[in-house]
């Protein structure tokens, strides 16, 4: 069947506010045209992030009247860990209240001054996280993974060579970690594949370095997997999310993104002296080990949703219906990272408006255009997630369009498309922009800018 159809049916609503254009006009000026610093009442489809947005399922929501918020080993605690070593083969998992706090974790540990940790593309709060901890992100995209128009099934690999050259030349001793970002957000949400994995997996036994994934959209990049890479295609999800975890030696996981929840992480360990010390560290700053930050509610609500996201009619929706998106533009001719990534529709934005140079930000210019015309919220992944503090601008000036899961139906994506078709055609009246006010890191997060 040509049409997609969403694999739940729907039994409550959430109704949604209208604004005007004047009213954004207006909404977007005391926001300092950053869209991260609009009310989420004043959006009208809100495509900032799939973390934690996505609407949990009635099995979900039973799970939390069933849970036990016991201080110390609660029952729900114990069924949120069988889920994860059925998932994983990990012996042990810690709870946490989201990814960056997994990461956080990890490189109070790993990371350090002099430091330097390889991955094939880190993500914002990943990529602070290493830097607060003194040591240094560098990211090893394949070359296919710079150029958006190019359609290598699994863009998101990380450079093996470059890998094993960048350890030859600053020492094994000081790469305490290698990571992998499945899928690779900052790359446009595509995809890794096994044969990649194995071969980091390689370079870290040679090297003696430990394998650790984000592996956020661990789900995801498995039916990637199955549909692309030869020898997949007939494996259930399950097995080739298994040989996944099989190959490394930890993972940080937010389960807002794959365990379908609005909170919730896991930090994976092999090594059960690291374990320990991530355990010692974890109830210092989260809470006690059973509950990792969290209520006993939102374990139970995880353990349902990383069974959930494992149902391959769930996960063919949800690859399929983002890459309607996709189409949907690039038959308009608007450019965008292909082929079409799981989570997200990345635009190209610098092919969107090339009028607006890279130093006034042209990714932000198309954000706030987009909310201008339909009240959509999107955001920047450019110059200014990842520049300013020194660092190089970053190859691509992208547009991330991430869809919640459950959340939207097709008429929701249709219109989407339809407002990004016509900003398109008005794309000579965008203006660049100039940073008023900015944070020392994570600047996108809070910093306030001004049109020119």
């Amino acid at each position: 069947m040509k049409t997609i159809i969403e694999p739940f049916q729907i039994k409550v609503v959430e109704p949604i506010h209208m604004t005007t254009p004047e009213d954004r006009e207006r909404i977007l000026t005391e926001a300092g045209f950053n869209l991260f610093l609009v009310r989420a009442d004043d959006v009208l489809i809100d495509l900032l992030t799939d973390s934690g947005t996505g609407a949990m399922s009635a099995e979900q929501w039973a799970g939390i009247m069933r849970a036990d918020e016991s201080y110390a080993g609660a029952r729900s605690f114990y069924r949120f860990e069988q889920r994860m070593q059925e998932i994983t083969g990990f012996a042990q998992a810690l709870p946490t209240h989201q990814g960056r706090a997994s990461e956080r974790i990890l490189f109070e540990l790993l990371g350090g001054e002099g430091k330097i940790v390889p991955n094939n593309a880190h993500f914002d709060t990943t990529r602070a996280n290493v830097e607060h901890s003194g040591a240094e992100p560098v990211d090893l995209p394949i070359e296919e993974a710079k150029d958006p128009k190019n359609r290598h099934p699994f863009k998101g690999n990380i450079n093996l060579r470059a890998l094993e050259q960048l350890i030859e030349r600053v020492g094994a001793e000081r790469v305490p970690v290698v990571m992998v970002t499945v899928t690779n957000n900052s790359g446009g949400g595509q995809p890794v594949s096994i044969e990649n994995l194995r071969g980091v997996r390689a370079i870290c036994d040679h090297h003696r370095i430990p394998f650790f994934l984000d592996a956020c959209r661990f789900a995801e990049n498995a039916w990637f997997i199955k549909l692309r890479e030869e020898g997949q295609q007939d494996r259930a999800v399950k097995d080739i999310v298994r040989d996944m975890f099989d190959l490394c030696d930890g993972a940080t996981i937010s389960a807002k993104k794959d365990g379908i929840v609005n909170i919730g992480g896991v930090l994976l360990m092999r090594d059960a002296e690291l374990f320990q010390q991530a355990t010692n560290l974890l109830i210092l700053t989260e809470g006690y080990v059973t509950y990792g930050g969290l209520a006993g509610r939102d374990l139970e609500a995880m353990a349902q949703g990383f069974k959930e996201v494992l149902r391959e009619d769930y996960l063919d929706y949800r690859i399929r219906s983002t890459a309607y998106l996709g189409e949907q533009l690039l038959s308009a001719g608007i450019a965008i990272v292909e082929p079409p990534g799981g989570h997200a529709i990345y635009v190209d934005a610098k092919a969107f408006c090339p009028h607006i140079p890279q130093a006034e930000f042209p990714g932000q210019a198309v954000v706030c255009g987009l909310y201008r015309i339909g009240g959509i919220r999107a955001v920047e992944i450019g110059s200014v997630m990842f520049g300013g503090g020194g660092h190089a601008p970053p190859a691509m000036e992208l547009v991330r369009l991430a869809i919640p899961r459950r959340v939207y139906t097709q008429s929701h994506i249709d219109y989407v498309a339809e407002a990004m078709i016509e900003l398109h055609a008005r794309r000579d009246t965008l203006r660049g922009l100039r940073i008023a006010y900015e944070p020392p890191a994570l600047r996108h997060f809070t910093a306030r800018f001004e049109e020119l």
